[in-house]
């Protein structure tokens, strides 16, 4: 079975929310080859309407092996209001999140990954479908936005990994024990 796996910039202070406005500086040649290399690992990208339509506007006019990699692999876009996806290999999922979900980690194939702890991340950790979470720590307070968790979420993380980036990123990689 797949493994769905997130990866999340964070702040200092929980702010997940516009991150391309905040964390670009620390996005050196390191942290480029990690998230190539877990782009290669994975052979399809969740994602919400909202993810997918900041991607969406960047990912499809860029050019690399992070660029060309992202946009030929299937992309889920989980959303409701979504009225068509026009980037290349996009199908939109409609009906149970969690349903969907598990069908997909169900399927063949290698790991699912997603970027972002939005409300999709939100149902898959609390349907039990997330197996691992990667936050990526900056060294910074953004002071305001969208924060990593709601206030009442509840959940047993075990602690897997830790390894701090030569930018002062801390990368920390948790694995969910529990649904609470």
């Amino acid at each position: 079975m797949r493994k769905i796996i997130e990866s999340t910039l964070v702040s200092l202070d929980g702010v997940i929310g516009d991150p391309h406005a905040w964390a670009g500086e620390y996005f050196d040649d390191e942290a480029r080859i990690r998230s190539l290399r877990q782009l290669e690992a994975s052979d399809g990208m969740l994602m919400g309407r909202r993810t997918y339509e900041i991607f969406s506007g960047l990912w499809p006019h860029a050019s690399g092996s992070y660029a060309d990699r992202l946009n030929g692999m299937p992309k889920y876009v989980f959303s409701s209001t979504l009225e068509r996806a026009d980037w290349a290999n996009t199908t939109i999922v409609r009906g149970d999140v969690a349903e969907q979900a598990a069908e997909l980690k169900r399927a063949d194939g290698r790991d699912l990954v997603v970027y972002g702890h939005g409300r999709l991340g939100r149902t898959l950790l609390r349907h039990g479908l997330l197996d691992e979470i990667n936050l990526l720590v900056h060294p910074l307070i953004v002071g305001h936005g969208t924060l990593l968790f709601d206030d009442d979420e509840q959940h047993k993380l075990e602690h897997v990994a830790t390894r701090t980036l030569d930018t002062g990123v801390v990368a920390l990689t948790y694995r969910p024990t529990e649904q609470s």
